[in-house]
């Protein structure tokens, strides 16, 4: 045991306000597990929704466990000390329930690396009687759960604000029924919107591609996405507060869920409906962080489009408190809203055309203009924010060499614009290589071909480097790849994924899918079939994939869908 290493998670512990911490013994412990840096891990709202929300049941003690830095995790291993989380110092395999917070594929092998570091079995079919349950819930494990199917025991598909007490409920029936291992995943499944895949067989063809997915006894057909349908019933605001985070401000969630139908946004088809909180209950969280003197970080799919957001910020700026935003959207953009957040000290203003022609904002249904670009712009710099930044996916289905063209263009003009109007700072484009994800309209097309990106985003870059003041920002393709295949991956995924961990992580991924018998290209380049079994079919998000593909032929048509509206049951979500 390193005892340094549990003196430096005491000091951690030291520096936070608003932290739960039972005695051992008193409660069900429950590791909340974050599968990265506690400085990146404690700017996620998610983490402590649900870290508060299990701590304020009487029967739970909930702790949190980061991914240690590299040079610690040397330590850890050196000296076999477990993984420990940081209220109690407590390793790893002696908690009761392990939950993992999943937002990102490439965390996927953080988390076997931090089962192993903490002593628990990373193989779920290996745990027996006495070991942990694991589960893990979060943007990812909701879309795709496949890739970590050998590994987790239960996945939450939803908000965990509806399924977690419930699943709690049935754990503790479980085991006052003395129940065992098998008995109790099987009871568990049947909490809606709790998935174990265990209870699922995968049959394939002889072309290797997914055939059936058969539920075994005692699971349900389909496991049925969850969601909150009043907001204000579950307050969501930063509860543990720190100074040691990649966004140091008190975070605010203003709404959840996106109407606008942007054809390639994975969170906007599966956090349906569209829900506001009121702005009651917001501006009493913002007096709540009077106390804290942060800044306040409003969290929503497009801030712009709250609809009460100018009085928001006057309540924030009224208030004495500085503010700052996840997002919004060009074509809601107000000008208090602006002003509040150059007031606040913004240095510079992020947009997301997300393509630079019409032509490809029609294919995505991103329903932003030109018009509205320059019109934020304009809104920018009279605010005096003299720096802007572009979002810009690169390998969108339909895409030709003209639209690559076009963000060229767009980028010449814009930064014409922003010198016609004495703005002599930078404008930043940041360009991803785009994948298509389950539950979207584009799920059934291809990735674009690595080389043909690789290519955009070199032309990109030689055509804007003379320009001065324009940075061209490109995501690794060699990573973004490797996403694509943890997105649309099947559970032969896993394999691949537990072998890679044995032969040194993310970098030997592709080594492992090839000695495990897979291709990355099938699992890349393939367009699938209209009628193709996704791995992720046994999940139901509230729409039918009829209406994902109608959605496909108006992106390829180029025609609109306009937002949601009250009434509208175009989707199914709303019943």
């Amino acid at each position: 045991m390193d005892f340094e290493l549990k003196r430096e998670l005491k000091e951690l512990l030291a520096g936070e306000r608003g932290y739960y911490r039972y005695p051992m013994g008193t409660r069900t412990p429950f590791a909340l597990v974050y599968p990265n840096s506690y400085f990146v891990g404690m700017s996620n709202l998610g983490l402590h929704i649900i870290y508060e929300l299990l701590n304020m049941r009487d029967d739970v003690a909930c702790e949190r466990v980061f991914l240690p830095e590299r040079k610690e995790i040397k330590r850890y291993e050196n000296t076999r000390t477990p993984l420990m989380s940081i209220e109690n110092q407590t390793p790893l395999y002696e908690f009761s329930v392990i939950g993992f917070v999943l937002s990102f594929e490439m965390d996927y092998f953080n988390v076997l690396q931090m089962l192993e570091l903490g002593k628990v079995k990373v193989k779920a079919a290996d745990r027996g009687e006495r070991d942990p349950l694991v589960i893990a819930g979060g943007p990812c494990a909701t879309f795709n759960p496949e890739p970590l199917a050998g590994v987790i025991d239960a996945f939450i598909i939803g908000e965990g604000e509806v399924v977690m007490p419930a699943l709690m409920d049935a754990w503790n029936e479980a085991k006052r029924q003395g129940m065992s291992r098998a008995d109790m995943l099987r009871f568990i499944a049947n909490v809606p919107g709790v998935y174990v895949p265990a209870l699922y067989e995968h049959r394939y063809d002889d072309k290797g591609r997914l055939a059936a997915i058969e539920p075994l006894d005692g699971a349900p057909a389909k496991v049925t996405r969850q969601w909150v349908q009043d907001l204000d019933a579950h307050p969501a605001h930063t509860v543990v507060i720190t100074d040691n985070t990649e966004f140091n401000f008190y975070l605010i969630e203003t709404a959840r869920g996106c109407g606008r139908h942007c054809r390639f946004c994975m969170a906007g088809y599966c956090f349906r409906r569209p829900r506001n909180r009121s702005l009651g209950v917001i501006t009493r969280e913002v007096k709540e962080a009077l106390q804290y003197n942060k800044r306040i970080g409003l969290m929503g799919a497009a801030i712009s489009d709250y609809p009460e957001i100018n009085d928001l910020c006057k309540e924030i700026l009224g208030e004495g408190l500085s503010m700052s935003v996840a997002s919004f959207r060009a074509d809601s953009v107000t000008q208090d809203l602006v002003d509040s957040l150059a007031q606040s000290g913004l240095k510079t203003l992020t947009m997301a055309p997300e393509a630079g022609s019409r032509r490809m904002r029609a294919v995505i249904n991103k329903g932003i203009e030109e018009e509205h670009l320059f019109n934020a712009m304009e809104m920018g710099i009279d605010a005096g924010i003299r720096n802007f930044r572009l979002y810009i996916m690169i390998g969108l289905p339909f895409e030709q060499e003209e639209d690559i063209e076009a963000i060229i263009d767009l980028a010449n003009r814009l930064k014409d614009y922003m010198e016609e109007k004495g703005a002599k700072g930078t404008l930043t484009l940041s360009v991803n290589p785009f994948i298509p994800k389950p539950f979207t309209p584009f799920q059934w097309k291809p990735m674009a071909d690595r080389k043909y990106v690789e290519q955009a985003f070199k032309h990109m870059m030689q055509s804007l480097r003379k320009r001065k003041n324009i940075i061209v920002n490109v995501e690794s393709p060699k990573e973004a790849y490797v996403q694509g295949v943890l997105a649309r991956g099947d559970r032969r995924v896993a394999d691949a994924l537990l072998l890679a961990h044995e032969l040194g992580g993310s970098k030997a991924f592709k080594r492992a899918l090839k000695e495990c018998g897979l291709s990355m290209d099938e699992y890349l380049y393939r367009e699938r079939d209209e009628a193709e079994l996704f791995p992720w079919e046994q999940l139901d998000m509230g729409f039918t994939r009829e209406y994902l593909y109608e959605e496909l032929e108006k992106a390829d048509a180029q025609k609109p869908t306009i937002p949601c509206f009250d009434g509208c049951h175009r989707c199914g979500v709303c019943g």
